[in-house]
């Protein structure tokens, strides 16, 4: 195995940014090459880094014996053909969210992954909130008791000019979806997270606001697989965005938090301060989409590296990651037959 993981980018638009700055942060890690149709977006973000190629085709770049992983940077509903090409090409795979919009190819590529002996991260960096790791280690120590409700809030703002800035975007075929399937699956993963899975929904989706194919405003109703009821709150139609907030009810106590951090810490019985903490992530994005720390990003980075030289699984793996798009994927359903959808997990 080479001194530095080298790493190869598909799609270099904005979010490919935080992607390769966090590679060139880290000492373990080289970026080696660079594949978009735009030729000009791709030496824009090779700029400052040495020796990287550029493709105009992706599948030619997975020739090159110097690349151990690729992230996949593109529309989502992409993400499927390149993971898999890098997976029959021995390369491990470092995918941005969602894993895809499509439950069969998701299934292909956790399935060629494996097949192929290559490790299939993906990247949620809510997942490294403080205060959703402090949330979650008071519900495993059994602070709140039963958990009762957990309803997840997801309330951004995406202008006309954000949809018409790239052609994929509100489409179902690239994006797969919209305020729920974009924006808000890092909250549809937080909230089954902290909660557990899913047992079944029943939803209203549309697009009240934009003139777009897919969903800009979306409520839904869950039962977990506990018992427990909850609620998920998606819009890019709201001005101006919403703090991103969690609420998780348990029959002992209360922990509410978002963006801002912990704003309900309460267990009957005791009285505890909210922990504190330094927040260094940047995830408030309800408003501008980039506004988004790197430091997420290079968790991530720094995870797929980690686990390749340690042969383990990621900290996000796919089996893990497709979880927030097959509860998705069963909201829509729910809005588009007007019945509860039950889920497969």
């Amino acid at each position: 195995m080479p001194d530095k993981i080298r790493f190869a980018i598909v799609g270099a638009g904005s979010i490919a940014k935080l992607h390769a700055e966090s590679i060139r942060r880290h000492r373990g890690a080289e970026l080696a090459a660079i594949a978009d149709k735009n030729a000009d977006k791709a030496r824009q973000l090779a700029e400052g880094f040495a020796d990287v190629r550029l493709f105009a085709d992706y599948r030619d770049m997975m020739c090159m014996e110097e690349i151990d992983v690729v992230c996949v940077c593109t529309p989502s509903g992409l993400h499927a053909e390149v993971a898999v090409a890098a997976a029959r090409a021995g390369k491990h795979v470092l995918c941005e969210k969602p894993l895809e919009v499509d439950a069969q190819r998701m299934t292909d590529m956790i399935d060629e992954c494996r097949k192929h002996n290559v490790k299939l991260g993906c990247v949620f960096q809510r997942r490294l909130m403080p205060a959703m790791l402090h949330a979650r280690q008071a519900m495993l120590d059994g602070k709140i008791g039963r958990p009762v409700l957990g309803n997840a809030y997801l309330k951004y703002y995406r202008s006309p000019e954000y949809y018409r800035s790239g052609g994929w975007r509100g489409t179902w075929r690239l994006d797969g979806g919209g305020a729920l399937m974009n924006q808000g699956v890092h909250g549809v993963d937080l909230i089954q997270f902290l909660m557990g899975d899913v047992e079944s929904v029943f939803a209203y989706t549309g697009a009240l606001a934009r003139d777009i194919e897919v969903e800009d405003t979306a409520v839904a109703a869950l039962k977990y697989k506990s018992g427990a009821f909850g609620t998920i709150q998606a819009a890019t139609s709201v001005y101006p965005g919403q703090e991103t907030r969690f609420e998780i009810h348990g029959e002992r106590g209360t922990i509410e938090f978002g963006d801002e951090g912990i704003r309900q810490w309460t267990f009957h019985g005791r009285e505890e301060p909210a922990p504190e903490y330094e927040d260094t992530l940047g995830l408030s994005s309800s408003s501008n989409p980039q506004n988004i720390a790197v430091e997420g990003h290079y968790f991530y980075v720094n995870d797929i590296i980690r686990a390749i030289r340690d042969d383990r699984e990621p900290y996000v793996s796919g089996e893990e990651a497709r979880k927030s798009v097959d509860l998705i994927l069963a909201i829509y359903e729910s809005a588009r037959t007007g019945r509860e959808v039950f889920l497969n997990n």
